[in-house]
C-alpha cells in the first residue's frame, strides 16, 4: 500500500519517537468511516503494546462505534504528548502521532483480560482496584486491536 510522504519532513519524528509517544499517551482520537458519509471520531483510552507493535482499546458491547467498525475496519488514530513551553517562549511545542490501520476485535478471553489489565494500569490506583473493576465490568466490554499500516509523527511548534 502506498502512502503520501509527510510534507514537512524536517519536523518528522522517527519510528522510535512515535512509539515512545504511543506508549506514554493515555488517550487519543480514533476516526472511523461514519454514517451518511460523515467521519466519526471519538476519544479513547488506549494501550500500545511494544511486544506486537499494536494499539489496544476497549468499548461497549454495542453502539455506533461497534456498528461502524463492523462495516469498515479502516481507522485513523491520533494522539499527542503533553507538550511544553520553551523558556522565554509563549507557544506550545508538542509531538503528535497519526496511525492509519485496521481494527480487529480480540476474541481470546485470556488476551482480552491481559490487555484490559495493561490498559487499566495507566488509570487505576492499584492492582486490586483493577481486578475489582474487571470482575465487575469485564464481561461487558469488547477489546479491539489496531494493526498499524502507516504511521507518521511530527514535532509541532504552535507559532
Amino acid at each position: 500500500m502506498e502512502f503520501r510522504e509527510m510534507r514537512r519532513f524536517k519536523q518528522q519524528l522517527s519510528k522510535e519517537e512515535c512509539f515512545e509517544i504511543l506508549k506514554s499517551a493515555p488517550r487519543g482520537v480514533i476516526a472511523m468511516n461514519g454514517e451518511n458519509g460523515y467521519p466519526y471520531a471519538v476519544t479513547i483510552n488506549q494501550y500500545f503494546d511494544e511486544t506486537d507493535g499494536r494499539i489496544y482499546f476497549h468499548g461497549a458491547l454495542q453502539g455506533l462505534k461497534v456498528d461502524l467498525l463492523g462495516k469498515d475496519n479502516k481507522v485513523c488514530f491520533t494522539t499527542t504528548d503533553k507538550g511544553h513551553i520553551e523558556e522565554g517562549d509563549w507557544a506550545n511545542t508538542f509531538k503528535s502521532v497519526v496511525c492509519l490501520g485496521r481494527v480487529e476485535e480480540v476474541n481470546d478471553k485470556e488476551k482480552i483480560y491481559y490487555q484490559l489489565r495493561r490498559l487499566a494500569e495507566g488509570f487505576y490506583p492499584s492492582p486490586e482496584s483493577i481486578e475489582k473493576e474487571i470482575e465487575s465490568a469485564g464481561s461487558r466490554v469488547k477489546m479491539y486491536v489496531i494493526s498499524i499500516d502507516h504511521m507518521t509523527g511530527k514535532l509541532v511548534h504552535e507559532k
